[in-house]
Order: structure tokens, then sequence, then C-alpha cells
């Protein structure tokens, strides 16, 4: 027999339930990226604060103005930064935007050093016009000094064996196989030897942004012209008049006064020597490699301009314009030369094959006698330096025009040599970034906070049963079965949640779950109170069910619905782990919700139709029921409406 018109179909109501609890789980184990064993399939994505790891924030910087980045420009850095992670073989990295200047990385499960997927990665190929020394030490009169400025640390005549040319073979910039007979480097065997003294080039391309947190903690004007001008005065107005009127490097040892009146230059910062005009730049010799290095990053980036930069800290050079990019680069790749020594090996676009090898012929032929003197390699043909970023990886000696795909070589292993890959691999940041904290959780720590964390929930949750059970006796089944279901549908929502949009669990999630018991017990309480007015007002337990419902209804809906609005502003305005807590709180809430229409109420209506329910001592509903069996109708003060 059909039931009458109006009347609720709570199997229907608990079907639709059933159903969704079995797409749910069906996700779960088989769809959304499942892999591995059936445990596997249940493990949700924790934080860092629950399993360990690592957390690196960076902060978008701007050496003009300080303006943040574009929208645009930051999401497509993150995307870079993302490609970069997971190339080097991190799985389950979470690269994300926070604010309008910040990228998060975070490495769950793992401590390591981030810093250098945060590297602009700017690749450029600039001829090397001068060279200088850059130890920023005034240099003792010898006749030698002359051929100092070539990048070598020990002075010594040009046809020696060990001047600043000869840091060709150690990083270089040879042909490859294919290009064989298309002219090329000298043979790197025969100058072997000489590859341990590229050691240190090596080194500062890892840790380039490590000095960049001091100098970004300085003020900056708002214009390139006012930091010259504080340079200026900073400095004093005889320096600065003696540095303009440089026309090359300054000889201290024919004018001794001269280095007391550049000797204010060495105490400039990195971000104060970046606004010096470029000539000045190189002539002083106090301006150290050590100050160039620690320029802000993307100090030299523009290709169209003569930068100054640094090779093994102590080597300065004059370069001139960017003739090849990294844009021209289409693929690299860490491999093992002939020597089983790491390389990079570039493959170049169409165009980028061009330009490198009309450069090549540019500097073998020396065309225009661009290339001073102190520049050229031991053969004297000019040298092409491989700019990344500030600085200089290696310089070497074009020995022939190089039609084919090339190597940078160097001291690099495997790790270095992957990493000089993956990023040009993937393209320079469009935006350059400074490190601004790393943090390291053991995961010792984190299975305690997971620990604490989860009995907190359960002791939540068995204080909330331990009441229900003792107030409403069976109606607390109810409100413990639909804790039970509530549960199970938040974890398959993490775990499905986690695999699809990378939603991570933290503990401060784990505190909104918590919360969430609370608006779930709410509900409960209005529903069950809402049912005991009903009764009092005269109507019988099952037919007072159905309209305490629609009553109470409104009530939680609204209750939820603020819940609800408050975790989205609260979502929206916040940013880090207090994200995380917002998301879990309106999770759980709607997922309450969905079981309150689903479960509560339908489970409710068929409770009425037992016997237990009309019985005092087992429904909870004693001294209701009794009162209303005992007090006459015509006393009643029954309510029309809901207050």
């Amino acid at each position: 027999m059909a039931p009458p018109q109006g009347q609720m179909r709570p199997g229907r109501q608990l079907a639709v339930l059933g159903l969704i609890f079995a797409v749910l789980y069906l996700l779960v184990f088989f769809a959304a990226g499942a892999s591995g064993s059936w445990k596997d399939r249940l493990e949700p994505k924790l934080g860092l604060d629950l399993i360990g790891g690592t957390r690196l924030t960076l902060e978008a910087t701007n050496t003009v103005d300080g303006r943040p980045p574009t929208a645009e420009n930051l999401e497509q850095a993150r995307q870079i930064i993302e490609n970069r992670v997971n190339a080097s073989g991190v799985a389950e990295a979470e690269v994300v935007t926070e604010g309008n200047r910040n990228i998060v990385i975070s490495l769950p499960g793992e401590n390591r050093d981030l810093t250098e997927v945060g590297s602009a990665a700017e690749l450029r190929f600039r001829k090397v016009l001068k060279a200088a020394d850059g130890s920023g030490a005034i240099p003792a009169p010898a006749p030698s000094a002359t051929p100092a400025p070539s990048g070598s640390a020990t002075p010594a005549p040009s046809g020696s064996a060990s001047p600043a040319p000869t840091r060709t073979p150690e990083a270089k910039v040879s042909a490859s196989p294919s290009a064989g007979g298309q002219g090329g480097m000298a043979p790197a065997p025969s100058k072997a030897p000489i590859a341990p003294a590229q050691t240190p080039s090596a080194a500062p391309t890892a840790s380039a942004a490590a000095p960049s947190p001091s100098t970004s903690a300085e003020p900056a004007p708002q214009s390139v012209e006012e930091q010259r001008k504080a340079v200026q005065a900073k400095v004093g107005a005889a320096a600065w008049a003696a540095a303009s009127g440089l026309q090359a490097p300054a000889d201290f040892s024919q004018n001794p006064a001269l280095a007391g009146t550049l000797k204010p230059f060495g105490t400039l910062t990195g971000r104060e020597v970046a606004v010096l005009p470029v000539e000045m730049q190189f002539n002083v010799p106090t301006v150290s490699c050590k100050q160039l290095d620690e320029r802000p990053p993307a100090s030299v980036a523009d290709p169209k301009q003569k930068v100054v930069a640094c090779e093994d800290g102590v080597s300065k050079y004059l370069l001139d314009v960017a003739k090849v990019e990294g844009t021209d680069v289409s693929d690299a790749d860490a491999v093992l030369d002939q020597t089983s020594q790491w390389v990079v090996s570039l493959d170049f676009s169409s165009d980028g094959q061009t330009k490198w090898t009309n450069l090549t012929r540019e500097a073998f032929n020396n065309e225009g006698q661009a290339c001073d003197q102190t520049a050229l390699g031991q053969d004297g043909k000019c040298r092409v330096a491989v700019v990344l970023d500030n600085k200089v990886i290696s310089s070497p000696e074009i020995q022939g025009v190089l039609t084919g795909d090339s190597q940078i070589s160097g001291s690099f292993n495997n790790k270095t040599a992957s990493e000089l890959a993956s990023n040009l691999r993937y393209g320079a940041l469009p935006v350059t970034f400074e490190p601004q904290q790393q943090e390291n959780v053991s995961a010792t720590l984190g299975s305690s906070h997971l620990k604490a964390g989860l009995l907190a929930a359960g002791i939540g949750m068995l204080l909330v049963a331990v009441y229900s059970f003792f107030y409403y006796r069976l109606l607390g089944t109810v409100i413990f079965l639909s804790l039970i279901l509530s549960a199970l549908l938040v974890f398959g929502a993490l775990v499905v949640l986690g695999r699809g949009i990378g939603f991570t669990l933290t503990l401060a999630g784990i505190a909104g779950f918590i919360v969430s018991l609370g608006v779930a017990a709410d509900s409960f309480v209005i529903y069950f109170e809402r049912l005991k007015d009903e009764i009092r007002e005269g109507r019988s337990p099952r037919s007072a069910v159905p309209r305490a419902w629609v009553r109470a209804r409104r009530t939680i809906i609204s209750a939820n619905a603020i819940s609800i609005l408050a975790a989205v502003v609260l979502y929206i305005v916040s940013v880090g782990t207090v994200k995380g807590f917002a998301f879990a709180l309106g999770l759980a809430t709607v997922l309450d919700l969905v079981v309150v229409f689903l479960f509560r109420h339908p489970i409710m209506t068929m409770f009425a139709n037992t016997k237990a329910f009309l019985s005092p001592r087992v429904s909870g509903l004693g001294r209701v029921l009794q009162s209303a069996e005992t007090e006459p109708a015509t006393t009643r003060n029954p309510r029309v409406k809901e207050a």
C-alpha cells in the first residue's frame, strides 16, 4: 500500500545515502589516481606538520620599484617551479601561491634543500669584452700585472700554461659529436690537469640565492635614480667623480692615491652595487666579485645591455649584449662526455642554432676587434661567457665556428648537472625570487602531531557519544551512527580530494574537523529538543517526529549555513595553515548536512514506528512522555508557530 500523500519514504533517502557512499568509495579505491595496495589507496594526503618534511617560502622581488608581480607571471613562475621540483625526482611536492608575491613549496616526508628551484635560471651567452681582477685587493706593482685581469688569480704571461684563458678546458662550451669538423675547443685531455681549478665556479650556482635574504631586508628607494643618488652620497662626491672619470680599470700601481679615493666603493652592499653604471662596476677595482655576486636576482637580466659578472669569485668580466639566450635552447640534459665527466648537453632551436653559429663565428674572428687583449684566450680568440642569473658558469675560448649542438662542461657532478639541465629545460622564471624561510619538520615530530590530533578527535567523538547515550538513550544511537557516517564521508572525501586537487590534511585541518563536531551536536540538540516540545504540546511521539523535523529543519540549515559562510570567508582572507582549518570546517559542515537530511531524519521516522520509541526508559523521552500522559490536554498551551 502506498504511503499517504506528503508522507516521506525513509527508504528512498537511505538508498540515496548508500549510493553516495558507493560512488565515493569507488573513487577512493579505483579512480582519482588510486594505485598501490588497498591500504595505500586508503591513505589521505598528510601535511608537513603530520609526517614531517620541508617547506620553503619564496618572495618575488623587483630590483627597480619593489612592486608585486602580476598574477599571470606569478602563476607562470609557480608552474615552472613545480616542473623543476617534479623533475628532480620529488614525489607529491606541493607548490602554491600565497598572497600576491609569495610561492610556498611543501615537500612532505623528506628534508632537503629547495632553494635552488627558485633560481631564475636566465641563461645568456655573451662575449667577454674585457677582463679584470675582481678580488677587490690592491695589486702589488709588477711587470706581469697587465695579464692579471684576464681572469687568473695568479699573474702570468699570456703564453704560459696557466693564464686565465686556460680556464677553457675546465668549463667550456663545446660542439657536440654531431658537429664534428665544424670547429670547437682545444682537446680537453691535453689540459685536463687544470680542471680542478673550476670547482669554485660550480658552487656559486647552487648557492646564488643564499645571500639574498640579508640584502632584501634593506629598504630600497622607489627608482634606480634615487638608489644611485643614495649610493653617491654614501661613497662621497670625490670617490664618485673619480670613478666616473675612469675609462679603463684603475691602475693603483701608477696612481696609489686613487686607491684611497675609491676605497668607499668596497663598503657597498650587493644591492647598492647593482645600481652603479656598468662601466663603474667594471673599472673600479674596489668593487669586488664578492659584491657583484651578492647583487639581487636579475641584476644582469637585460639581454640588450652590456653587463659585468664574475667567474670563480675572482675574475671580473665586462660582457657584451646577449646574442644567444636560454629561450633559444630547446632541450637540455645532464650526460657523461667521452672523458666520463658530467656535462649539460644543449639542443638549440632552429633560430637558436643560427644565432649560436653567428656568435661563435663573431668570437672566433674577433670581428671589429671587440675583445680586448685581456679577454682573449691563449690562442688569441675571443671567449664566450655562459651566464646563468648573475654569475658566469664558464668562459671558454672559441676555437672554431660551431654549427651543431653544444655542451656546458665544468666541475659538475650528477646532481648539479641535472639541476642546471632541469632549470634550462623548463625555462627561466618570469619573476625573480629570494628565499625567505625554509622549515624542516622531523618525521618523529610529525608523527607525534598526527597521534595527538587523532587522539583529540577520538576523545571529542567519545564525549559526544557518551553524553548522547546518557541523555537521549535510544536517540543516542542515532547520534552515534550519524557521527560514524559523517566520519566515513569525511575520510573518503579527504582521500579523493587529496588526489584530485591536492588537499593536504594538516594539524589545523584536524582542528577544523574537531570543531565541526560541535556543529553536528548542535543540530542533534535542535532536532531532539523540538521533538520534546511537540510532545509537550500534546502530540503523540509518532506524529511529533515529522512536525519537529519541519520546524527544526530551518534552524539547522541556518546554523550550518552560517558555519559554512564563516569557513568560506576565512578561507578567502587567510593564508597558510588557516586555510586548511577553514576548508576542513566547511567540508565537515556540508557533509553533516548530507547526513542530517539523508540519514538522521529518515532513521528517526523509522524509529518512531517501533515500540521502543514509545518507551520512556528506552527512547530518552522519559519525562516528556510521562508528563504528556498525566497532563490533561486542556491545560496545555500549544504554540502555533516557532519562536
